[in-house]
């Protein structure tokens, strides 16, 4: 069986990174997904894949699935850099921009 271990990231709609801080373990699809005839949804032979599994820390999903024999692909998370700035920054006056006209 062959599962992927990865943190989420932020959704668009979302301006804090909450949800973000735990590693999540899902199953990969054994079946292709298709639409079914009459209502035109998408569905998928296996269940698992509605299933994710939340651990504190990457080995801890690591140490699951390799007690478990299951193969598996990490996936490191982007990490965001952020800028210290102070309020009074946007106001700081700069001769670069009046020298270079």
């Amino acid at each position: 069986m062959n599962v992927r271990i990865y943190k989420p990231s932020k959704s668009a709609m979302q301006s804090g990174r909450g949800k973000t801080q735990k590693w999540h373990l899902e199953y990969e699809t054994e079946t292709a997904r298709a639409p079914e005839p009459l209502m035109g949804w998408v569905s998928s032979g296996d269940t698992l894949n509605q299933v994710v599994l939340k651990f504190d820390a990457q080995e801890d999903a690591i140490a699951y699935a390799e007690k478990r024999g299951w193969s598996y692909t990490v996936t490191e998370p982007h990490t965001k850099k952020v800028k210290p700035r102070n309020y009074a920054d946007n106001f700081v006056f700069d001769d670069s921009v009046l020298s270079s006209k």
